[in-house]
């Protein structure tokens, strides 16, 4: 038998049988790592975007990372074949903010963990990351009291200007994102997410408006809802 036929013959045999068992205790632990995961996401993170809609994929995101892991690493044909599956296909992930990615990344390291059969390391490391999450947002939870709104402005171009809008929001607010923009000669509608400290920010940015003009309507939506 030659070199080659040995090759094809490990690429054959390589495989071997999953233990079920193993693989459900590896499962508890990771929804419950996951669960975690998703309260600690929505309590602590300050992100702008709907923190309830996106920690909901983290289940998911785990779990099936974990199926991947524990099915290809039992045979090096299918790791070949994972990594060629993966060139054709693409994903696309609507990441807004550095710290989305960071929990993302998070929730990807727990399937890894339980899809490679280091449940006491992942345990540990997972514990430990939550420790300091948690820590972190208490010593700074004075400091960053923010309330995440979702702001949309509606009224016509004649009555004021697109530049005189994103002034204002980013006079009296900390942080903002313009998500929508439309512009006609009818009509303005403009988008933002943004995080306020104080009830007088946004009654100071709803005189400001007036200021200019008091046909422009204005609408906070709390997006965390």
């Amino acid at each position: 038998m030659n070199k080659w036929e040995l090759f094809q013959k490990f690429l054959i045999t390589e495989n071997s049988q999953i233990n079920i068992q193993d693989l459900l205790i590896s499962s508890a632990v990771l929804i419950v790592l996951a669960l975690i995961l998703e309260f600690t996401y929505y309590k602590c993170a300050y992100s702008l975007s709907n923190k309830k809609l996106f920690a909901k994929n983290f289940i998911l995101t785990a779990f099936t990372t974990m199926v991947i892991i524990a099915i290809v690493k039992t045979s090096l044909a299918l790791s070949l074949g994972l990594v060629g599956a993966l060139s054709i296909v693409r994903f696309r992930a609507a990441i807004k903010e550095p710290e989305e990615l960071a929990y993302l990344f998070f929730t990807i390291a727990i399937g890894l963990g339980m899809g490679a059969g280091q449940v006491v390391v992942t345990v540990i490391s997972s514990l430990i990351l939550f420790s300091i999450v948690w820590v972190r947002f208490f010593i700074t939870k004075g400091k960053n009291d923010f309330q995440n709104l979702f702001l949309t402005i509606n009224t016509s171009p004649k009555n004021i200007e697109f530049d005189q809008v994103t002034e204002l929001v980013k006079k009296h607010f900390s942080k903002s994102q313009l998500k929508r923009f439309d512009e006609s000669e009818d009509s303005l509608e403009a988008s933002f997410y943004i995080d306020t400290k104080k009830i007088n920010s946004i009654q100071a940015f709803k005189k400001d408006i007036d200021l200019i003009s008091k046909s422009v309507n204005v609408a906070f939506v709390d997006n965390n809802v």
